[in-house]
């Protein structure tokens, strides 16, 4: 369930430019609900899940040839519930532990000098091009004789492009990426497990009333991500949107809090989740 909630992401403002210097630790809990489409060919029916994540989450800015860089990294712990139908009887399946970990590195490519905190409050807001690379590395709780797991037992990779544009108080972002994943040797019944690459495209617009208050209304499509297991083509191609609207709030000169929520707007195979969450972030130079 791990690469579901990975590709239905909807975080704005991930390539907005920060000082060098700077240092985030942040504090998330995120809850999920819905219903889960599955291939067709499987003999289950009427699957709906629950997930809990609590995250805990690092980072800093730099500078990097001359340009704004940061790295970040968050591990989540998760607790999962799912529910289907196998033939005339429903089974529950509860899961909890630590999920992969992940890792985030982005640069300014265009737009974003690397800048101190005082040239960086004068600077003139303009355009600007990101490049970033996520990594997930599995170091979640995994069972090869499970189905449902927290831990995908293999790498995934997201490389992604995005262009930002301020205008006046408002803020357009727009991100393209895809995830790109390992192969999992130790699939259930002890089988190999391959996805194709799953593209994801995003875009948010937000207007920013106060410094570090403002709201973000945003969509993503992802498409993709086909599976193959046992040598065995499955029918679970992907062509899923979601929309959703995030809220932040300053606390204090340091601290701010994060409320998001989202829904899928069309689901072909994958989770259908509406999710809530709330983060509270720590910033200092």
């Amino acid at each position: 369930m791990g690469t579901a909630a990975f590709a239905q992401e909807l975080e704005p403002r991930t390539y907005s430019p920060n000082p060098i210097g700077s240092h985030f630790v942040v504090l998330s809990a995120v809850d999920s609900t819905g219903g889960v489409s599955v291939d067709p060919s499987l003999p289950i029916e009427n699957v709906d899940g629950k997930i809990n994540a609590f995250v805990a989450g690092y980072g800093q800015t730099f500078g990097l040839f001359g340009r704004s860089a940061s790295v970040a990294l968050a591990v989540p712990y998760v607790a999962v519930e799912v529910t289907g139908d196998v033939g005339e009887v429903t089974q529950r399946v509860t899961r909890y532990g630590f999920g992969d970990t992940r890792l985030r590195f982005a640069i300014g490519l265009l737009g974003s000098p690397a800048l101190t905190p005082r040239e960086f409050a004068t600077r003139t807001r303009g355009p600007a091009m990101g490049a970033s690379l996520s990594v997930v590395a599995p170091t979640g709780e995994y069972f090869p004789d499970k189905l449902i797991n927290i831990g995908g037992n293999r790498w995934s990779l997201k490389p992604e492009i995005g262009i930002t544009w301020p205008i006046g108080g408002w803020y357009l972002e727009l991100t393209g990426g895809i995830w790109l994943f390992t192969d999992n040797d130790d699939f259930f019944g002890g089988v190999v497990r391959e996805q194709d690459p799953l593209s994801t495209y995003q875009a948010n617009v937000s207007y920013t009333f106060r410094p570090r208050l403002w709201l973000a209304a945003g969509w993503t499509y992802y498409t993709g991500g086909r599976t193959t297991v046992d040598s065995v083509r499955k029918s679970d191609w992907q062509a899923n949107n979601r929309y959703g609207v995030t809220l932040s709030l300053p606390l204090s000169g340091q601290q701010s809090l994060k409320f998001g929520w989202s829904k899928g707007a069309a689901t072909r195979i994958g989770s259908d989740f509406t999710t809530y969450s709330l983060t509270w972030q720590f910033a200092w130079f």
